[in-house]
C-alpha cells in the first residue's frame, strides 16, 4: 500500500496521482506533490499510478499577510 503524508493509504492503490488529488479536493494550482523523493511534474500526476511502497506528499500553499 502506498504512503500518503506519511500514513498507510490502501484505499488508494492503483489510483492515479490525478484521481487521489481530484478525490481529495485538492487545487491543483496550489500545491506541490513529491513522489517516491522527487518532485512529480504536473503533466505526470495522471500518468503515475499509486501501488504498493510508493510515497506522496502534499504541499498546499497558502497565503498570508
Amino acid at each position: 500500500m502506498p504512503f500518503i503524508n506519511g500514513k498507510k493509504e490502501s484505499k488508494y492503490s492503483g489510483v492515479s496521482v490525478h484521481e487521489y488529488l481530484a478525490v481529495q479536493q485538492f487545487d491543483e494550482r496550489r500545491i506541490a506533490v513529491e513522489y517516491n523523493g522527487k518532485i512529480l511534474p504536473e503533466k505526470d500526476y495522471d500518468k503515475v499510478i499509486l501501488k504498493d511502497g510508493d510515497q506522496l506528499e502534499v504541499v498546499t500553499f497558502v497565503g498570508g499577510g
